[in-house]
């Protein structure tokens, strides 16, 4: 991935001595000034290779920690000259050394690991202290997104939203049943289709953080 136009993979001291790219991403990467997505635990990139196919006008940015998955995504922008996606290679613990205040315009977290156990609660992508980090890079009133097999973590989410005065817009315990159709849930990740192959539900939340 080295070799990738689309790939950066920055080490953790290239981050904390000021990343060339911070704040930089749209005029830099993307050559536009069109609102930047970010995908946090992207795989293998399905979701945001996707999403870039369905929408040109936005930029989309997948990001992971494991480049054996992200491979195949940054592959595919690569083989289809898709132009508005590309992929960093990071720790999400990171994030905030990676973009600039208010840089992205939106979050998408798909299939996080949940970390069900108590003391691995600070290591949900939900929790307060990444909420805190999201906050800071992200636009006022920008969109978060949480899409995952887990009923645990989405009900730890709601219960998230509520008692730090965020806004739930939207909220799905089984969006394949539901009577709602939700707009980009036809995307399904290499983990859903294992999930919905055991006939799992699949669950949505949509909220914004409280300014």
């Amino acid at each position: 991935m080295a070799e990738y136009p689309n790939v950066f993979q920055p080490t953790f001291e290239e981050l904390k001595s000021g990343f060339s790219i911070q704040g930089k991403w749209k005029p830099e990467v993307f050559k536009n000034d069109n609102p930047l997505v970010v995908e946090l635990g992207c795989g293998k990139g399905e979701y945001s290779v996707g999403l870039a196919k369905k929408y040109p006008e936005k930029n989309f940015l997948g990001i992971d920690v494991k480049g054996a998955r992200m491979w195949k995504g940054a592959s595919d922008a690569v083989h289809e000259c898709i132009s508005n996606v590309a992929f960093l290679r990071t720790r999400i613990e990171f994030i905030e050394y990676c973009f600039a205040n208010s840089e992205v315009d939106e979050i998408w977290i798909t299939f996080p690991d949940p970390q069900i156990k108590k003391k691995r609660a600070k290591n949900r992508l939900t929790h307060p202290v990444f909420l805190e980090r999201y906050s800071n890079i992200l636009q006022d009133k920008g969109l978060i997104h949480l899409k995952t097999d887990s009923q645990f973590l989405h009900g730890y989410t709601l219960g998230i939203i509520e008692g730090h005065q965020h806004h739930l817009e939207d909220a799905e315990h089984d969006i394949y049943n539901a009577v709602l159709q939700r707009d980009n849930m036809e995307i399904k990740t290499h983990y859903e289709q294992l999930f919905l192959e055991k006939n799992m539900p699949i669950t949505y939340l949509r909220f914004r953080l409280k300014s």
